[in-house]
């Protein structure tokens, strides 16, 4: 994945999950820390170099950063070259990309887009063109240009690694008393966005259970708790492969089921209805329908890492573009086609619509594809907290010896306690999507990319480029400040 020995991990994560995608996203954000931890302490060892001593350079200039990098990856100048050390293909990483967009939230869409209007359909197209911009705009900040010596020409230069990477670029001298503040604020969204993931999945897991025993009158509570206990083998996962298989089988099957309910609503064409549609909303669930949407589309920290590890990093931007547009299509028709069917009665996870003999089945199948959707968040938010809190040694001596030590396993089960907490005091899906899109998800996908294109590039941007990322930035700001406001008085009233 990366070029140097602090992101290893990220690299064996890719090779070593061939099996599911989306298990290839599971060490980059381990990698990441690793390395933040090893600027800090002074000691970062590049391959083929002894270790820098002296004290932490986390933005240093364009010719440090490039004499750090290995010596394939500092010759590999423009993005149309190939990356020598590659692990996946284009198709791979859309792959990935796809996964993180079109899961299994998407089954919240419809509900916002009942609860927005017209409005709503043009916030689905909108959001899928603003992040694909916003992807773009963020893995260009990975970049310098450079001019050639003799001929003058000018070719860009891969001078960052991550998320962090280019954080701490952007933070250089704002606090020189608190050179990793800017790590560890990315480290603490990141966390926050993937343990409100794994919330998410407890959340729909405990409605698909409850709704799948309906005829038995099992409580929330009971259904909740029965989901944590098939989740407790989460505490002692040291690798992903083992789920990895199951997980892609899950995810094809939640796209079969996510045609299956397209499939029902086409033959229920003679009774849709556009009434349920209007030009005006309620401004507060207008709000909380922009957070839910702009969640499902949230693919932002992966994306630096994952541009790093294509054989053609020239096709980048393609594969965001025909990832976002195919997620556009696909959630833009699920939801219409949902809304036109059921109108007013859209329920929040839009399989409770489904006829009685149907539903079971679908319920069931999504939620085999929750449950084993969370150990990839889960996994991630841990590495981050264990290298926080536990230091790197800790954390590759158990997954050396692949077991789990014991603070290891503390800070596992407090994670898994949290999340299991969430979702008995948040059992609002809607609701807590929209909160999590809100807040970092609003962030981490408008917000810091925009800001970090102009702070690091803009002497070498257009007007327009400037006044597109103004533009996005201000709506970021405005849509996070009030959907917070607006998801949190709505989770107050339904405590």
């Amino acid at each position: 994945m990366h070029a140097d020995k602090a992101g290893s991990n990220s690299e064996e994560s890719f090779n070593q999950s061939d099996e599911g995608g989306s298990c290839r996203l599971v060490g980059l954000l381990r990698g990441n820390m690793q390395k933040r931890r090893l600027l800090e302490d002074g000691e970062e060892k590049m391959e083929g170099e002894e270790a820098v001593e002296g004290p932490s350079q986390f933005c240093p200039s364009l010719e440090e950063e490039r004499a750090r990098m290995s010596p394939e990856l500092a010759a590999s100048t423009g993005t149309t070259d190939l990356n020598p050390s590659a692990t996946i293909t284009a198709w791979e990483a859309g792959w990935n990309v796809t996964n993180a967009i079109q899961g299994i939230f998407v089954l919240g869409l419809p509900f916002a887009l009942v609860r927005s209007g017209y409005v709503g359909l043009v916030l689905l197209v909108l959001s899928a063109w603003v992040c694909n911009h916003t992807g773009r705009i963020l893995v260009a900040c990975l970049y310098e240009e450079e001019q050639s010596g003799g001929s003058g020409s000018v070719s860009r230069v891969r001078v960052r690694r991550s998320y962090q990477d280019i954080v701490e670029a952007c933070c250089k001298g704002l606090w020189p008393h608190w050179p990793g503040l800017g790590g560890w604020m990315v480290n603490v969204a990141q966390v926050i966005e993937l343990l409100m993931t794994c919330t998410l999945y407890l959340v729909v897991s405990t409605s698909l259970l409850s709704d799948s025993l309906t005829g038995m009158t099992v409580p929330r509570s009971v259904c909740s708790l029965v989901s944590l206990m098939f989740l407790l083998p989460c505490l002692l996962l040291t690798d992903l492969r083992p789920v990895s298989a199951l997980s892609l089988l899950c995810s094809l099957a939640h796209m079969l089921i996510s045609l299956l309910v397209m499939l029902y609503c086409l033959s229920r064409a003679s009774s849709w209805s556009w009434s349920s549609l209007t030009l005006s909303a309620d401004p507060e669930d207008f709000l909380v329908s922009v957070g839910v949407i702009i969640f499902s589309y949230t693919s932002q920290i992966f994306l630096p890492p994952l541009e790093g590890s294509m054989e053609d990093r020239g096709q980048f931007n393609a594969m965001l573009g025909w990832t976002h547009g195919a997620a556009c299509i696909m959630k833009t028709m699920f939801s219409l086609l949902a809304v036109l069917t059921w109108g007013t009665g859209t329920s929040e996870v839009i399989t409770d619509n489904l006829p009685s003999d149907l539903r079971p089945l679908v319920n069931l199948c999504l939620l085999a594809k929750a449950l084993l959707s969370y150990p990839l968040p889960f996994y991630s938010a841990a590495e981050i907290l264990q290298t926080c809190l536990l230091g790197d040694a800790v954390v590759s001596s158990y997954s050396k010896h692949r077991g789990v030590s014991s603070p290891a396993l503390l800070v596992r089960g407090a994670l898994l306690m949290t999340s299991y907490l969430l979702a008995l005091l948040v059992p609002r899906f809607s609701l807590l999507m929209g909160l999590t899109g809100s807040v970092t998800g609003a962030a981490m996908t408008l917000i810091l990319p925009c800001l970090f294109h102009l702070r690091l590039q803009w002497g070498r941007l257009a007007v327009r480029e400037r006044l597109i990322d103004v533009c996005i930035l201000s709506l970021g700001v405005v849509c996070s400040a009030s959907g917070v406001i607006c998801s949190v008085k709505r989770l107050v009233e339904g405590l």
